[in-house]
C-alpha cells in the first residue's frame, strides 16, 4: 500500500518545483530565487527565508541542484545555485505531475460548480 503525502511534503513539493523551474532560468543566489518566484506569481507566492534555505539545501542534497560560491551583482559574496542534469529531469516530471493535478482538480471544480446551479 502506497503511503500518502503529508501536508509538510506537498509544501515541500510545491516549493520544489518552483525553485526548479525558476533555476531552469539559469543559476541564482537564494534571494533572486525568492524575488523570482515573487514577481512571476504577481505577488501571490511569497517565499520565507525560513522555507526556502532549508529546500534549496535538501534539492542540492538529492542532486537537483548544485551550489558555488561567486560575487552577487552588489560585489557581496553569494551562494548560487544552478540545476543539474537530474534536476531538469525532477523538474520535467513534477510539471507533468502539477499539470495533470491542475487539470483533475479544474474538472471536480467544474463539476460542482454546476451542480449548484
Amino acid at each position: 500500500m502506497q503511503r500518502q503525502p503529508s501536508r509538510t511534503e506537498l509544501l515541500q513539493g510545491t516549493l520544489d518545483i518552483l525553485i526548479l523551474r525558476t533555476l531552469a532560468g539559469g543559476r541564482a543566489h537564494g534571494h533572486a530565487v525568492a524575488r523570482h518566484i515573487r514577481q512571476t506569481s504577481e505577488e501571490v507566492l511569497q517565499v520565507e527565508t525560513g522555507s526556502l534555505y532549508p529546500a534549496l539545501h535538501r534539492l542540492e542534497a538529492r542532486g537537483w541542484v548544485a551550489a558555488s560560491w561567486d560575487l552577487s551583482e552588489k560585489g557581496k559574496r553569494a551562494r548560487y545555485y544552478r540545476l543539474t542534469a537530474l534536476g531538469k529531469k525532477q523538474l520535467g516530471v513534477e510539471q507533468s505531475r502539477w499539470e495533470m493535478f491542475s487539470r483533475a482538480m479544474g474538472l471536480v471544480l467544474r463539476a460542482a460548480a454546476k451542480e449548484t446551479q
